[in-house]
């Protein structure tokens, strides 16, 4: 008896608790990005945020970073780690991240360290299919003067750098992807100063970004 009397206590002084903290955040978030920014970047967001609003539930969906806009403008998510882009639609929210660098990277076997060492007409390139990596690519190479002898083009970056590892030519990658990818020994980066970074960030629909639960996403602070 004196532990069901205790237990109900318990109980009711729960129930009040809850009714107090009724306005904290509760629900459902659906987040899209790749599977290397959900080991470089994510991490830190969601711990944070869920430290924050432990009663919002997060689901993660991983895929083509070509895809993250699409996503969201389709809404299924409500938002993604995404790359600005000068053509970035006006219908988008975007919050800076971070900036990450692309980075020329060769087969370890063909003994290349220096960007004066490529002949483009021999040293074939690996292209991504679609994406901000295949627009700043080619941009540099037209600045260039470079016309490229594109060996194959692939979706992901991290197949660039599988492709690369099995010399089948050279590739631009995100840093980020190259730190993060098992394969990083069977490369060498070679260094391009002129090559413009990615810009990282989170994206929404400008339409739903003053929403409680991703404007909190949106304004999680990053420690």
């Amino acid at each position: 008896l004196g532990f069901s009397a205790h237990a109900l206590t318990d109980w009711q002084q729960l129930k009040a608790d809850l009714q107090e903290d009724s306005d904290i955040l509760q629900g459902e978030i659906s987040l899209f990005c790749s599977v290397t920014a959900s080991q470089s970047h994510l991490p830190r967001i969601l711990r944070e945020f869920r430290q924050r609003y432990p009663g919002v539930d997060i689901r993660l969906v991983t895929g083509d970073p070509a895809l993250a806009i699409d996503q969201v403008r389709q809404q299924e998510c409500d938002l993604s780690i995404a790359i600005h882009t000068p053509d970035f639609a006006t219908d988008l929210h975007f919050s800076p991240l971070d900036a990450v660098p692309l980075v020329l990277i060769a087969p370890k076997e063909w003994r290349l360290t220096q960007l004066e060492q490529l002949d483009w007409r021999k040293h074939q390139v690996v292209m991504p299919e679609h994406g901000p990596t295949r627009r700043i690519a080619y941009h540099w190479f037209a600045e260039h003067g470079i016309r490229p002898n594109v060996y194959a083009s692939v979706g992901g970056n991290e197949a660039i750098v599988s492709m690369v590892a099995l010399e089948c030519g050279v590739g631009f990658v995100p840093r980020v992807v190259l730190d993060h990818s098992t394969l990083v020994s069977s490369v060498t980066q070679i260094q391009v100063d002129d090559i413009e970074p990615y810009e990282l960030g989170l994206c929404c629909l400008q339409s739903r970004q003053q929403e409680p639960l991703i404007s909190a996403f949106l304004h999680t602070p990053l420690n």
